[in-house]
């Protein structure tokens, strides 16, 4: 596609120079996909040639449009619309085009020039104090999607996960467990572990809540009752105590975090998303602490009155940044201070993304200018993927208050819909009851996925489970129904002994459909391209539908094996099983699986 491009570039100068007399540079020569409302393919906007020509726009298209068709093999037609030279593209260059496609394989990497080759994708980054919900998957989606898309270019991609492991967010289900807990395990209650902590999580918050209250009604200020509720003192205590390594509390810690592992692997496990590292912010917080003291030592950082330690970023535009409390225990940005550094010494990454919610955009600023303060090598490589929130109808997810979207119900919610969908169309025989399941499943997940990656990351999204459990119109079950669709057609063939591999033969009079269909194949490096650079796996999703429509357009406007013209049947085969290849591909950079059958 690029190729046919620069052909056309090229032959536009000359006609530039045999009709004005005027050298244009191939850089002022822009083309766009013609939109779909108007003939032809390529259009060049001529409105930023009017000086250099000295003609209007309009004029200048006819003029170059004219030439073109005259002596340009590859040009068939043309229009002019306004300042829009639209032109149509020769059957022979899009046949061309589409041998060139064939040439390769579709998991071919995508060459893009510059861009990081040694990449590190940090996504995930659970709690160990409760369950994944619907926020965590948007985040899973989107840092595998973003790996698997980076690596498409050849890049070097390694995908991490930090568990925060630690804090007072984890003392506090540790507490709320100590003092309601009664011994419950996982396997006494029957619940996913995850689950069974993130009960104490809430429980905590309930009952903290309920002293706030009770102290606020005896007089004391509200800011000074959320600091001094015997619940909140208590975890403060067994925060300090598990930093000083108590026995007892370390063991409870252990134990829980234990329940919650098994229950978050479960998850990643049936979500179909994969790590190449864990780090665990009880293993990296002692390291930040070190890069504290370096900071007081090079007098970058500084003391407070009560021996909490800060750093100055107001020239940066920022604040004054907490590091470590009074008290020496450690912040998010202290034990992010040595993940970062660890992350560099495993992989010497060009480049570490962090997949975080927009709501910590300060955080990553700060982050990166005290890197910077430290003199790091890698704090120019460390990029925010800031993605937007999920909200729900009646509002925000508050898991304090147990108001969040459970990631593992949600999938049970959505394989369920897919199932229904399924059996409502009556096209589930010759499938055994295990096959049916893992189709119900894939659906499931590929509807759930493509809802939530369709969306451009940084816009914030609302969530409507209505929608998202759809099965027809631009969802991720339609575009894996039209993959099936190319491997029902493929089957038929190879029964047939028609091979779809070989050479096509010559071919005239194309059809539009089967024109428009090998764009939308030739365009999948630009759309590659385009996703690795803004790091939006949307782009990609949009691909995907674009080109199961077209596919579906040239399936019910031309016949396949009533089809008497063999050259032109191999071609229409040859097509379907590209398009099978090139989705199965697309949807992979998807995290999203395809059924053989449906």
């Amino acid at each position: 596609m690029q190729q046919l491009e620069n052909s056309l570039k090229t032959a536009l100068q000359t006609a530039a120079q045999a009709v004005f007399g005027v050298e244009i540079p191939a850089v002022s020569l822009t083309l766009q996909p013609t939109r779909k409302e108007f003939a032809g393919s390529f259009t060049l906007v001529t409105f930023a040639l009017t000086k250099a020509l000295g003609k209007g726009p309009e004029q200048i298209g006819q003029a170059l449009g004219e030439w073109l068709k005259t002596n340009e093999p590859r040009v068939s037609g043309y229009n002019v619309v306004k300042g829009f030279l639209n032109l149509e593209i020769a059957d022979a260059e899009w046949l061309a085009v589409f041998e060139q496609l064939r040439a390769q394989p579709a998991t071919a990497p995508v060459a893009t020039e510059g861009g990081p080759r040694n990449v590190v994708v940090e996504y995930s980054s659970p709690n160990t104090n409760k369950p994944l919900h619907l926020g965590h998957l948007r985040n899973n989606f989107l840092g595998y999607s973003v790996a698997e898309i980076l690596k498409a270019t050849g890049a070097t991609v390694s995908k991490v996960n930090l568990v925060n492991d630690r804090g007072i967010h984890i003392c506090k289900s540790m507490l709320g467990y100590q003092r309601f807990g009664h011994q419950e395990t996982p396997e006494s209650a029957a619940i996913k572990g995850d689950h069974l902590v993130g009960k104490y999580y809430v429980l905590f918050e309930k009952h903290y809540r309920e002293e706030v209250k009770q102290l606020e009604a005896e007089g004391v200020a509200p800011d000074i009752a959320k600091r001094q509720a015997p619940l909140m003192l208590d975890a403060q205590q067994m925060l300090q105590q598990w930093e000083a390594g108590d026995e007892e509390v370390v063991s409870l810690w252990r134990q829980m975090n234990g329940w919650v592992y098994e229950g978050h692997n479960a998850t990643y496990k049936a979500i179909g998303v994969d790590f190449d590292k864990f780090y665990y912010e009880s293993g990296t917080y002692l390291l930040g602490k070190e890069r504290v003291e370096e900071g007081m030592t090079k007098g970058v950082f500084f003391n407070k009155e009560n021996g909490s330690v800060w750093v100055d970023l107001q020239a940066e535009g920022l604040d004054e940044k907490l590091l470590l409390r009074g008290d020496g225990t450690s912040v998010y940005i202290t034990q992010d201070l040595g993940t970062a550094e660890l992350k560099y010494q495993d992989f010497g990454y060009d480049s570490s993304i962090y997949v975080i919610a927009d709501e910590q955009n300060y955080h990553m600023q700060v982050l990166q200018a005290t890197l910077k303060k430290l003199g790091k090598p890698y704090a120019d490589a460390i990029h925010h993927l800031s993605y937007g929130m999920v909200d729900l109808p009646t509002g925000k997810m508050k898991t304090r208050e147990g108001t969040v979207v459970d990631a593992d119900e949600l999938v049970r919610d959505v394989e369920a819909a897919a199932k229904a969908a399924t059996l409502e169309k009556g096209k589930t025989e010759g499938l055994s009851e295990q096959e049916l399941e893992e189709l119900y499943h894939l659906l499931g997940l590929g509807a759930l996925k493509y809802y939530l990656l369709k969306v451009d990351p940084k816009k914030r999204m609302l969530f409507n489970p209505e929608e998202s459990v759809s099965l027809e119109g631009d969802t991720g079950p339609f575009i894996q129904y039209s993959y099936t669709r190319t491997a029902s057609i493929g089957r038929k063939a190879a029964e047939m002994g028609i091979d779809t591999t070989g050479e096509l033969g010559n071919i005239s009079d194309l059809q539009s459909s089967e024109t428009e269909l090998i764009q939308e194949l030739a365009r999948y490096a630009s759309v590659v391209a385009t996703a690795a650079r803004t790091l939006s796996p949307a782009v990609v999703a949009q691909y995907c539908y674009e080109l199961a429509r077209a596919y579906n357009r040239m399936f019910v406007q031309v016949p396949f094996f009533g089809e008497t013209d063999e050259a032109k049947r191999r071609l229409r085969l040859a097509l379907s099983a590209r398009v099978g290849a090139q989705l199965k591909a697309s949807l992979g950079l998807l995290g999203i699986s395809v059924p053989e059958r449906m």
